[in-house]
């Protein structure tokens, strides 16, 4: 049996949540679709899924090996492509989504730049802080900064994401200083609101240095463990810019990426706080769906985005904003 076709099996059973959708799929029986994630797993000596009659969900080492798989399956359609479309030039029209801010800073320069390498390309740029449904508003890719719950979309991480909270000076002078993440429930936290992307919260890890004493935390309670608060405040909103804004304005304490605020740290205009909680990165993924055969402009965004975001030169750089 192809260790490829069990790796194509695998990765389109996760994003379909069912063998029977996934033999569908491809035409097979969903036997034949069981037998092939037995040999993988029995090859690996590893349990990538939990099958029972209702639902099919990914172990904790199944989680990994997908998003391993995912790019691999992509790094491969990429080289195939490279061959097979020898001087075919990539055109159509191009529909890329990204968070606002983000976007604005690191997504927004690129795009003049992929449009000079391919001049039959037309694109749109969405910048949004909310989660788009890509297939159903028609967008090919999606840059996503955190974590990645839906597996029926295609992932290749592009880069690590560092989340930090920080105030002023003057805030913290008037209002002291959180010692635990529990303590938040005494500041006025600036949040996004309820139709952004930040769903679960702000997340927190318990170091091993760190101080223990609040057992009612909700953030992390043993060391090493991430979880999740959603802190209160007077104000609210859908857009991270702002949320920055008002942080530098001084009306609370904000959950920041480190490429939004390390400018302002560096100037002293912000402070981080507790970073012995800090979570451990997450990442800067491009999205898309899951298609066969993707669309050579896709293709040669996402290996485009991949080459700029994979290089430290490009996060040490100053964006012109």
């Amino acid at each position: 049996m192809s260790k490829l076709k069990q790796l194509e099996s695998f990765v389109s059973v996760a994003a379909r949540g069912s063998l029977t959708a996934a033999a569908h799929a491809e035409g097979v029986a969903p036997a034949i679709m069981g037998r092939r994630l037995d040999a993988l797993e029995e090859r690996l000596g590893v349990k990538l899924l939990l099958r029972t009659t209702r639902r099919i969900t990914l172990t904790h080492e199944g989680s990994a090996f997908l998003e391993d798989c995912q790019r691999l399956l992509s790094d491969l359609a990429n080289a195939e492509a490279s061959v097979s479309a020898g001087g075919v030039k990539a055109s159509g029209h191009l529909r890329i989504t990204a968070p606002a801010g983000f976007g604005r800073r690191h997504v927004a320069p690129l795009i003049p730049k992929f449009y000079e390498l391919h001049p039959e390309v037309t694109i749109s740029l969405n910048l949004s802080d909310r989660v788009v449904d890509m297939a159903g508003e028609g967008f090919d890719c999606a840059v996503r900064v955190g974590d990645m719950p839906d597996s029926s979309l295609v992932s290749v991480r592009m880069a690590d994401n560092r989340r930090l909270c920080v105030a002023t000076p003057g805030y913290l002078a008037r209002h002291g200083i959180p010692q635990t993440p529990a303590e938040l429930s005494r500041f006025h936290c600036l949040t996004l609101s309820s139709d952004a992307s930040q769903t679960r919260g702000w997340a927190f890890k318990l170091s091993a240095g760190a101080r223990q004493d609040s057992k009612d935390e909700e953030g992390a309670k043993r060391s090493g463990e991430v979880s999740y608060l959603k802190p209160g405040g007077p104000l609210d909103c859908s857009d991270g810019q702002v949320l920055h804004d008002w942080c530098l304005a001084g009306h609370g304490i904000a959950w920041r990426s480190i490429w939004e605020v390390e400018v302002d740290i560096a100037a002293g205009q912000l402070v981080p706080v507790l970073e012995d909680f800090a979570a451990p990165p997450n990442g800067v993924y491009a999205v898309f769906p899951q298609r066969k055969h993707l669309p050579l402009r896709v293709r040669l965004w996402i290996e485009y985005l991949k080459n700029h975001f994979g290089s430290p030169a490009f996060w040490q750089a100053r964006p012109a904003f």
